[in-house]
């Protein structure tokens, strides 16, 4: 991957309107399980990034024929939840997660055996809390010595429902394992500790897979089909959460976002931010594709530092290097307990964001689950983001109060969820420069 780093000037606003790009979570699962349905499926507004791409090209090295007529569009001709064949070689998913362990849960209870594989921060990152529930399903799947990547999946294993209660909120845990019921005998339950995304839920109701629902607790018997539907993707909310910050501390900002999934699995940062005094209206609610959509209007508005509530964590894990931008840009102390979770992202997402806000001059304090935080003034200074996404895009929007040019390194992966990142940010206001060497 090229070396590619950010130079952004200090000052600006956001205005106008902006779409960012369509939500990662819903683009990976349209392309999973419109792989699996019976019949036709079309997506609108499929991401365009590495990480769903991935995805993409491992359901094709599956089998699935899936074509792309223009720019966010899919057409996946299904092969049903048999149809899938043995991949020639091992299954590269970059920088994914998601598609790593979602995939680990749907190729358990294939006849063939699979290999995942991945680049170096995603091969660091733990497996183990699917392979566990899996292999208690009956699943058998080689790791490393220590839990990590490549993963070793062998087929033609009898799995077992399972009634799970996860130790640790994580979508990703949970849709593995209901992918993986949908090949098993019996019934599969999971109980979840906090609510976390439901996408995974939502698609199989939408495409005619009988699930319970009840509370924490989703349950799905295996033996059923899915069937083909049309998938429309909104944009999403944690590219949108980025806009949400700058044009919440940038003087004068007024900006619009258009069409952003506002799934209540996923809106703590809007809850957050207002908590925080943030001048956000959510307008024109709206379905689309079974999940819920709508325009956000943020203006410019003072900050102040609060204690995040801990029923709210789960409701925002990805988006939290950006609030730690706004914490810094508000007035008194924002405390975060409760998100252990942020030190096995792409990167140790509490230490990396805590090292660059006080090489910038904030008083930040990294702490085992979280972050201690007093408002102040961003200095010019260079931040390397460890090659994640979120890093990098969080602390360029921390130039727009900042002092002096903000370099950020290593920005290469922001094309893994957000391509065109610094060409829209620019258009809506900012002054990013990206150098390539």
């Amino acid at each position: 991957m090229p070396d590619l780093r950010y130079k952004v000037t200090p000052g600006g606003q956001l205005t106008g309107h902006v779409r960012v790009p369509g939500d990662k979570s819903i683009s990976h699962r349209s392309v999973m399980l419109g792989s699996l349905a019976a019949g036709v499926t079309e997506v609108a507004g499929f991401l365009e990034g590495e990480d769903s791409l991935a995805t993409l090209a491992a359901f094709q090295a599956m089998g699935v024929p899936i074509a792309r007529p223009e720019p966010g569009s899919l057409v996946i001709q299904g092969v049903g939840l048999r149809g899938l064949t043995v991949p020639g070689q091992p299954l590269d998913l970059g920088n994914s997660g998601t598609s790593m362990r979602l995939l680990t849960g749907l190729l358990a209870g294939q006849s063939f055996d699979t290999t995942l594989t991945g680049d170096a921060s995603l091969s660091a990152r733990p497996m183990q809390r699917v392979v566990d529930p899996l292999t208690r399903m009956g699943a058998r799947i080689d790791t490393t010595a220590t839990g990590t990547a490549p993963l070793v999946i062998h087929g033609g294993r009898e799995l077992q429902g399972i009634d799970y209660v996860m130790p640790m909120a994580s979508a990703q845990v949970k849709s593995s394992i209901l992918l993986a019921g949908l090949y098993a005998h019996g019934r599969t339950c999971v109980t979840e500790p906090a609510p976390t995304r439901d996408h995974t839920e939502r698609m199989l109701a939408g495409m005619g897979y009988p699930l319970q629902r009840e509370g924490r607790r989703v349950c799905i018997d295996g033996g059923h089909s899915l069937q083909a539907i049309h998938i429309d993707v909104p944009a999403d909310i944690s590219s949108a959460a980025f806009f949400l910050v700058g044009a919440s501390i940038a003087a004068g900002s007024d900006l619009l976002l258009e069409h952003v999934g506002i799934n209540p699995t996923r809106t703590g940062v809007i809850e957050i931010l207002q908590r925080m005094g943030a001048a956000i209206q959510v307008t024109n609610p709206r379905e689309a594709g079974g999940e819920p959509v709508a325009d956000l209007h943020v203006r410019a508005a003072p900050l102040h530092g609060i204690e995040i509530p801990s029923e709210l964590v789960p409701l925002a894990i990805d988006e939290f290097p950006v609030l730690f931008v706004a914490a810094a840009c508000a007035r008194g102390r924002t405390v975060l307990t409760g998100a252990e979770e942020l030190r096995v992202k792409e990167s140790d997402r509490i230490q990396v964001m805590a090292d660059g806000l006080v090489k910038l001059g904030i008083d930040a304090t990294a702490t085992p689950d979280g972050m201690i935080i007093e408002g102040g003034t961003f200095n010019a200074g260079c931040i390397d983001s460890h090659g994640d996404h979120r890093i990098a895009m969080a602390f360029s929007m921390a130039a727009l109060r900042a002092e002096g040019v903000i370099e950020i390194l290593d920005c290469a992966n922001v094309n893994t969820s957000f391509p065109g990142y610094a060409d829209l940010a620019t258009a809506a206001g900012m002054g990013i420069e990206v150098v390539r060497s």
